[in-house]
């Protein structure tokens, strides 16, 4: 646009366009370089992959006769640092879930499919479930050793989706993001009514509590 104005006066002569059009370019160079240096890295986001091997996500669940605890595994899984502004996706592997309080045998086997069951989490049908983060606040006025950061987001279990809060201390360190914490997890907004007196008002001492925990260390590498 400025040289189609420059074109328009007579007056001016090539050798003044092109003085004209070189100051441009140079001053074009330098506030791009400007940005680089003090301001480019606004547009930047680091990204970490879930390493698998090294992350662990335990449960525990109770019954009023009873409780037991085991693993599951991440199938996948990124986090985005936008300069302390995180958002990620995670899959979670459902026909990964392991009892382990339990030896080997056949009373384990039989709680490990029951689990993966169309009773609980019908891990044919539903093979992932899935955590979305929403947000990720700093805890204000934390002490030592406490979680350092609230986490929102959404967990979706059997095509249910929920709304899910919980707390987590999260470092960075290098080329790694490490995020440990627990979340308190509601089957029965999933569906998931096998032994529930939410579902079963009359089940008497056969009922299993709605609420299970995940305790979760992951690591995550650029």
């Amino acid at each position: 646009m400025f040289f189609n104005i420059f074109t328009k006066f007579t007056n001016l002569n090539t050798k003044l366009i092109n003085k004209m059009k070189k100051t441009i370019i140079l001053t074009a160079i330098a506030f791009t370089t400007v940005l680089t240096t003090f301001g480019g890295n606004t547009l930047h986001t680091d990204v970490y992959k879930v390493d698998a091997k090294q992350s662990t996500l335990k449960w525990y669940g109770e019954k009023l006769t009873g409780k037991h605890n085991g693993t599951i595994l991440f199938s996948s899984g990124e986090l985005n640092n936008d300069h302390g502004s995180f958002s990620g996706t995670f899959e979670i592997n459902m026909a990964s879930i392991e009892d382990k309080d339990m030896e080997a045998g056949e009373w384990k086997t039989k709680l490990e499919n029951h689990l993966k069951s169309e009773d609980f989490f019908d891990v044919v049908k539903y093979p992932t479930s899935k955590f979305i983060i929403k947000s990720v606040t700093p805890i204000k006025d934390k002490k030592d050793g406490e979680f350092t950061h609230n986490v929102k987001g959404t967990l979706t279990i059997k095509d249910k989706t929920n709304d899910i809060s919980f707390d987590a201390t999260i470092k960075i360190q290098d080329n790694k993001v490490s995020c440990v914490g627990s979340a308190i997890v509601d089957r029965s907004k999933y569906d998931v009514k096998y032994g529930s007196k939410s579902f079963f008002p009359a089940i008497g001492d056969k009922m299993i509590y709605d609420e299970f925990t995940l305790k979760f260390n992951i690591v995550f590498v650029k």
